[in-house]
């Protein structure tokens, strides 16, 4: 197997986490916070989406699916426009409403980007370094396996939080 086969393959799975998650629910499931104060799945999927989306536009020279397909329009949120969830307080949490059609069209998106450059890779590019403001610099492989692993996680709240009952004040 070649590597960019299995970043295919890894990042596959999110996708696929992603579709499960979404199905059967609808925009006031997709709000609730576990606990009343943990993310809502809409906010985890939204942010996955563009922590994916915001690091491999950047890896790959292109301009993010966010902007360049004009989610940012379609999603209307009450946030910066370059805002991918980072440090997001509680009220900015709960500003992050969507329907699952375009919480699923944008990932797809996004996803499909994320192919089109993956398929480009070979096994040398990886050792590219695409961030010198760490010591050591930051290369294309390290890049693209802190992005699965940020998005992976993100992800399994998601599905874990789709199976949580709501409690009172929910």
């Amino acid at each position: 197997m070649k590597t960019n086969e299995l970043l295919l393959d890894a990042f596959g799975r999110i996708r696929e986490t992603v579709e499960a998650t979404l199905e059967g629910l609808d925009g006031g499931a997709l709000a609730l916070r576990p606990g009343g104060t943990g993310n809502s799945i809409a906010w985890l999927v939204w942010h996955l989406g563009r922590v994916e989306d915001a690091q491999v536009a950047d890896v790959a020279g292109c301009e993010q699916v966010w902007t360049a397909q004009d989610f940012v329009g379609r999603f209307a949120l009450p946030l910066p426009r370059k805002d991918t969830g980072y440090g997001h307080s509680s009220e900015q949490v709960d500003a992050v409403r969507a329907e699952p059609r375009l919480l699923l069209d944008y990932y797809n998106a996004v996803h499909r980007q994320t192919v089109d450059f993956l398929e480009t890779l070979g096994d040398g590019d990886l050792d590219r370094v695409v961030d010198t403001r760490w010591d050591p610099p930051v290369t294309l492989g390290v890049r693209l396996v802190s992005t699965l692993a940020d998005c992976l996680q993100h992800v399994g709240q998601a599905a874990y939080a789709k199976g949580l009952k709501p409690t009172r004040g929910q």
